[in-house]
């Protein structure tokens, strides 16, 4: 019966912390449309989560972009169809690479800051402070990082997209021997709207959930230093899973035809 009584704890733990996210979650995007809005938080935030992002993102997409089109070369040598790469590398970067990479290297940085600064300020009981001087800790904390994400992350995505397919090009032309313009011309011919657009959808809604979990594990983080560490960690291993499995769920509903 102790084995069962263990499985009946994690259940009802698990329960209790979907519905503690989902209620989080809920009053946060209410926030959003309700007053004050904090604009100078939110342009705070935008500068934070997306422009010292660039650096970091720009050159993971890059190398992204050039391994990309060198392993396409390889396995398409083998068949005879190596003039596909210019092809591949564009609709994997866009609908692919550019948000998952992107999304990824924004939640081991953005995540992790946002829940260490919240849940230092839980810990140290400024939070509760900021209830005490009648303001909404969630609508101030919360709502102007979630705005911030989810505007920023297109515009970071579609920069490291066209950073992803410029390291193609730079491989391609410098090493497989690939003609500049055919290339640039192959590139921009096959490439959708539909496949840059559905990359700029993912990146809004991976920027929530990289906000959302970092706000979410700093609120909730309790028991000093190794609270905030815990909280740390579990934002970014619940921001980085989320984002996959997100990105499952919105390719399949993206490319269901």
């Amino acid at each position: 019966m102790n084995f069962f009584a263990g499985i009946g704890r994690a259940v009802i733990t698990a329960l209790c912390h979907t519905g503690q996210l989902a209620r989080f979650t809920a009053n946060a995007v209410l926030g959003v449309f309700r007053p004050p809005v904090y604009g100078r938080l939110i342009g705070r935030q935008v500068m934070s989560i997306g422009f010292f992002s660039l650096p970091v993102v720009g050159l993971t997409a890059f190398f992204t972009g050039g391994v990309l089109a060198l392993q396409i070369y390889i396995g398409g040598n083998r068949f005879g169809a190596e003039s596909i790469v210019p092809q591949i590398v564009v609709l994997g970067i866009t609908r692919e690479l550019g948000p998952v990479i992107a999304g990824l290297m924004v939640a081991g940085r953005v995540a992790a800051a946002i829940a260490a600064e919240i849940g230092t300020m839980r810990v140290t009981e400024q939070i509760d402070a900021l209830t005490t001087l009648a303001t909404n800790p969630v609508k101030y904390l919360v709502v102007p990082r979630l705005v911030a994400a989810v505007l920023s992350m297109p515009i970071l995505v579609a920069i490291a997209d066209s950073i992803g397919v410029f390291g193609g090009y730079v491989v391609s032309t410098e090493s497989l021997g690939f003609t500049g313009s055919i290339y640039l011309k192959n590139t921009v011919d096959y490439a959708t709207s539909q496949d840059i657009t559905s990359g700029l959808i993912k990146a809004a809604v991976f920027g929530f959930i990289i906000a959302l979990m970092g706000c979410y594990h700093g609120f909730h983080s309790k028991g000093g230093a190794k609270g905030v560490g815990n909280a740390t960690t579990s934002a970014v291993v619940s921001a980085s899973i989320l984002i996959l499995a997100a990105n499952y769920v919105l390719t399949s509903v993206l490319f269901s035809k």
